[in-house]
């Protein structure tokens, strides 16, 4: 699991590690399960399935659901299935995200489509969106197969709109927005708001839960833009710098280019694929885009924060509660 920062709201606040140790023995589970997913194909496809399901990851989708169902209740089994498949849409997506982006490194090892080329991937990545929803159809209330086969659209969506607008020097932050919340925070939304709907919380509860991860994921996916600007490969196990080379224009981008400065040579190095990445970071550090995304991740974790008023205070709870404190302190440490 990642490492905890340091930072807690207060002594009485679970680090990030200590949130993701109340569901470890079903964080364990969820592991497990996913890795023997690959049992489930046929033997010429198990290996590929077994590769990209066995690189690990911060799961962070899992432990948002399995949070979430502690804290609204007892984590069940049903729970426990929830977490799996929403983490296997996620793996489909992220194989198609590297296809997309050319990316040769995932999680300190070799994309598949480094691995195995585009064909296999794109369809490696199509069949564990179909398993996921096959999966899905298991839950005897047929409103949580249809609510997470609606998040793997609006991921799919979001990834369609994002390449579709690619070098859109027209694109506005409010596009942006629509896209993020669409191909990242959807799954973080589906996996507090059908946790607490299996619970049988109330619909304010489940409100709230399914507002909490919209805005903790459009938040999240902010912090991964600038990742891709001011990161270090070594350290996050991944291809950086994808973003800007694929036209790509991320929140930093889009506060430069609108901000009503001289951006002449903003848009000509934007429009250049030769462009160099660390002049083009160079340039919307300076210009201070970059500290200005920063604070609207940080007021998007605030209001996030605000959202589990709703719950009823227990363990889970402040578990869930120590995940947007982390991602505060990793936006404090980029």
């Amino acid at each position: 699991m990642p490492a905890a920062t340091k930072k807690t709201a207060d002594a009485g606040s679970p680090s990030f590690a200590e949130a993701f140790e109340l569901v470890n023995p079903h964080l364990y589970t969820v592991e497990e399960r996913i890795r023997a997913q690959a049992k489930s194909f046929d033997p010429a496809v198990e290996g590929y399935i077994s590769y990209v399901c066995g690189a690990g990851g911060k799961r962070l989708r899992p432990a948002l659901a399995l949070l979430s169902a502690g804290a609204t209740g007892k984590i069940t089994p049903a729970h426990v299935d929830l977490a799996v498949i929403l983490e296997l849409i996620h793996i489909a997506t992220l194989v198609h995200d590297d296809i997309i982006d050319g990316a040769e490194l995932r999680r300190d090892q070799p994309s598949a489509n480094a691995k195995w080329g585009n064909a296999i991937s794109v369809l490696l990545g199509d069949v564990l969106f179909a398993h996921a929803l096959r999966l899905s159809t298991n839950f005897s209330n047929s409103d949580i197969c249809r609510r997470i086969a609606d998040a793997a659209a609006e991921v799919c969506s979001g990834e369609i709109l994002q390449t579709q607008r690619r070098f859109d020097l027209k694109l506005t932050t409010a596009d942006y927005y629509r896209i993020i919340e669409m191909k990242t925070a959807a799954l973080f939304s589906a996996a507090c708001e059908l946790a607490a709907f299996i619970s049988e919380s109330s619909p304010a509860v489940i409100g709230a839960l399914k507002t909490f991860g919209t805005k903790l994921g459009t938040a999240y996916q902010i912090y991964d833009d600038i990742l891709d600007l001011a990161g270090n490969e070594e350290e996050t196990g991944k291809t950086l710098g994808t973003d800007l080379k694929k036209g790509k224009f991320t929140l930093p981008v889009l506060l430069a280019l609108h901000g009503g400065k001289d951006i002449a040579g903003l848009r000509d190095l934007l429009l250049n694929e030769e462009s160099a990445p660390d002049a083009l970071a160079s340039l919307l550090h300076g210009s201070g885009a970059v500290d200005s995304a920063k604070s609207i991740a940080r007021r998007l974790i605030s209001e996030a924060s605000e959202q589990l008023g709703e719950i009823q205070d227990n363990r889970y709870a402040r578990g869930l509660r120590a995940i947007p404190q982390h991602l505060d302190g990793l936006l404090n440490g980029l």
